[in-house]
């Protein structure tokens, strides 16, 4: 068998006098493509073209688990040489091992523009640091690509309202990477809820971590092979920190999570998980609560309180807070469900339940209500894009649990209660800031 080559990025010219271009665009607007850039739209037996952009470790599993699905990926996008490099040797090495799938024909990309120019590419997964997530998805929608896109779906409540409006407006199919919605555990648990078996639910709890903070790290050498500036993108350009963005190929996730000028803390982070889940069994997913209240500790980093319309509080917590496990759990007047990943609990009377299969059998078997009943987050993602239905984690989903976690986290930074029109999306109180709900984009990024 001859052996692969991976295909690098075009020559210097082309790709020079690419950017060149897409940089005066970008310049007065960086989402406006020529409308002939268009994907094609892909019937229910296609093979699914996907280009990947941010390749660190969590893309890396992504990409791997979407190599088995009936897809050919054409297009990796990285800022740093060896992670680029590295994520196209391994698509390299699936077609040799894979010859039935196909002849490798993946090229590298240092700027995610080229891929979005692209028309030949159906689908974007996209897991770049919180601050690239809007920005890169909104591109992607006007250039007529389907999106798959990393928790949490933007970096604050403006990118989340301005991309359900480009999903509406492109018809395209958007999935959220919080993929506990594809775990029979936390479904199971939230149709309990729902169908009313631990009674009228009253609270929820969710142990999510800590909320976002200025980013304070001092200034790294830098090293070659990164393009900081377009790292940073449309945050305040600051010194490079390794912490921020680890060199080559790593095997952790870096701290640029913690940091509000690129993410949004734990709150955001495993918040776009937890939160999600509590939305979920509320039957919020178009809504979201009323009110937030940070904690009465003026320093204190956990006990924000959620307050839904119907009394229902959802309390943010960085420890266990009375639960076993440490995922989420539902209080009702008859009972309680505690649900984390691979772990279970109901509780009714003196009867205690550990197997979600068992609750689901002797208590769902006749439930009026059922929730999207999804096996794989992925497989879901590519069932939608051929039928054009929304997925499990649709941008209605991604967008609303979001906004629940910006919420909290403006809560903790001015340490105010936030009063929230979740109708209207925006602050109920005037002495709320309207420039609280987005941020201020480095030129020539705006969302």
């Amino acid at each position: 068998m001859k052996q692969t080559t991976p295909q690098t990025e075009p020559s210097t010219s082309t790709r020079r006098s690419f950017l060149k271009q897409a940089a005066a665009v970008a310049t007065l607007s960086p989402f406006i493509l020529p409308s002939r850039i268009r994907a094609a739209e892909t019937g229910p037996n296609s093979l699914v073209t996907m280009a990947f952009i941010g390749m660190g470790l969590q893309n890396r599993i992504l990409l791997g688990n979407f190599l088995g699905q009936n897809i050919k990926v054409v297009a990796v996008c990285d800022v740093d040489t060896t992670r680029r490099e590295h994520a196209l040797k391994i698509v390299a090495d699936f077609h040799t091992g894979n010859p039935g799938k196909g002849a490798f024909g993946c090229k590298s990309y240092a700027d995610f523009r080229e891929i979005i120019a692209r028309k030949d590419i159906d689908a974007v997964c996209i897991a770049t640091p919180d601050h690239w997530h809007a920005l890169i998805t909104l591109a992607a929608l006007e250039s007529g690509k389907d999106v798959y896109c990393e928790k949490p779906l933007t970096h604050n409540i403006h990118e989340a309202i301005e991309v359900m409006a480009a999903v509406k407006r492109h018809q395209r199919v958007l999935q959220t990477g919080s993929m506990q919605r594809s775990m029979s555990e936390f479904r199971i648990a939230c149709e309990l809820v729902r169908n009313g078996v631990i009674g009228k639910l009253e609270r929820v709890t969710c142990k999510v971590g800590d909320p976002s903070r200025p980013c304070d790290l001092p200034e790294d050498p830098m090293e070659p092979g990164l393009d900081w500036d377009r790292w940073v993108g449309p945050a305040p350009m600051r010194p490079y920190n390794s912490a921020l963005c680890p060199r080559g190929v790593f095997d952790s996730y870096p701290a640029w999570r913690s940091y509000a000028e690129f993410g949004g803390g734990a709150v955001c982070d495993f918040g776009a998980h937890h939160i999600d889940i509590a939305q979920w069994g509320l039957g919020m997913d178009e809504s979201g609560p009323v009110e937030v209240r940070p904690p009465e500790k003026a320093d204190a980093l956990s006990g924000a309180v959620m307050v839904y319309a119907n009394g229902v509080t959802v309390t943010q917590t960085g420890g266990g807070n009375g639960m076993r496990f440490g995922g989420l759990r539902f209080y009702g007047t008859e009972g309680e469900v505690e649900v984390d990943r691979g772990s279970f609990e109901l509780v009714r009377g003196k009867e205690t339940m550990i197997q979600a299969a068992r609750a689901e059998k002797e208590y769902l078997t006749d439930a009026k209500i059922r929730l999207y009943h999804s096996k794989s987050h992925y497989a879901d993602f590519l069932g939608r894009v051929a039928d054009r239905q929304r997925p499990v984690a649709s941008e209605i989903v991604g967008a609303h649990t979001a906004i629940c976690c910006h919420l909290i986290n403006l809560a903790y930074a001015h340490r105010k209660t936030i009063k929230w029109d979740p109708a209207k999306l925006t602050f109920a109180d005037p002495s709320c800031d309207a420039a609280w709900l987005t941020r201020n984009y480095r030129t020539p990024w705006k969302a």
